[in-house]
């Protein structure tokens, strides 16, 4: 499979994210693109990961599937025939297509993010370290970077465009989305976060935070957009947790301990434009979302399947 930075589809381009194109279908229906781009640090890198947008669109719908008997889902399809089936105008566009498309049903996405913490890290540690406080709540004493927490925490953001997510009250969440909306969401967060955890586990992978996105339809209330993939969750090893300290991850390490060094040796501000990569950092960032693939479903991408 080539890679894929940027995509121009016969249909109406209703938005375009850091990783992400979305197309508008009809007044039912979009499709998502997921493209090869990789962004850290809140920067779009100049060159693309191989099979990056591949792996976050079938792992998406993989974990989507799994899902099913506990919360809806937006997903139709995640296979490039069966879209191109339903929306005869992407006919010749089947190549670039395969394996990093999803045909969903729309819905209003609710302007939160709904995090689930297992344990504290990211943010939550930063917070933590400097005043005891998650989202202005209090936290219990003497945890250290990286332990588990007592119970896994629902832990609300808001969304944001660019930069990063705001964490936030459950009272401010309330606020926004409604009372009852909140607890819903809260409810179906910590079920998904519990299932993904029990199927996790068993092949050696803690699923330490993660955030889910939830629109409605309907009255009906969706899980939409990724869904517990390495960009939008932290995977350690679990042969290798030890707290105290931040653990590696299936995701960008590799990409983020490169610029994390080019910034300690003055060689790049933290600001666009970024660094060019190594092609050994772009190989092991590629090489690090293709064994999150396999270690959860339990099977290889089957690369040559999509192309």
């Amino acid at each position: 499979m080539s890679t894929v930075a940027y995509t121009e589809l016969p249909l109406r381009l209703w938005r375009r994210g850091k990783v992400r194109d979305v197309y508008e279908v009809d007044a039912d229906r979009l499709l998502v693109v997921a493209t090869d781009r990789v962004s850290a640090f809140d920067v779009v890198m100049r060159e693309t990961v191989p099979h990056k947008g591949a792996v976050l669109t079938q792992l998406s719908a993989w974990w989507l599937r799994q899902l099913e008997p506990i919360v809806p889902h937006h997903m139709l399809s995640a296979d490039a025939g069966e879209i191109i089936d339903q929306v005869p105008a992407l006919a010749e566009t089947r190549a670039l297509l395969a394996g990093r498309a999803m045909l969903c049903r729309r819905a209003e996405v609710f302007p939160v993010e709904c995090v689930v913490r297992g344990y504290i890290a990211g943010s939550a540690w930063k917070e933590y370290r400097a005043s005891g406080t998650l989202a202005g709540e209090p936290m219990p004493k003497g945890l250290r970077e990286s332990d588990r927490l007592p119970a896994p925490l629902f832990s609300p953001a808001t969304k944001a465009e660019t930069g990063h997510d705001e964490n936030i009250t459950r009272d401010r969440m309330a606020a926004i989305v409604g009372a009852d909306v909140a607890g819903r969401l809260e409810r179906l967060s910590l079920e998904v976060f519990a299932f993904a955890n029990r199927r996790t586990e068993p092949r050696g992978i803690i699923v330490a935070d993660t955030k889910f996105e939830f629109g409605h339809r309907n009255g009906e209330i969706l899980l939409v957009d990724e869904v517990l993939t390495p960009d939008s969750s932290r995977f350690w090893p679990a042969d290798r947790y030890e707290p105290g300290h931040a653990q590696p991850s299936f995701d960008k390490q590799p990409l983020r301990d490169y610029l994390d060094g080019e910034r300690k040796l003055g060689r790049w501000d933290g600001d666009p434009p970024p660094p060019r990569l190594p092609r050994e950092v772009v190989a092991a960032t590629s090489e690090r979302y293709l064994d999150a693939y396999r270690r959860i479903t339990g099977a290889a991408l089957d690369l040559d399947r999509l192309a």
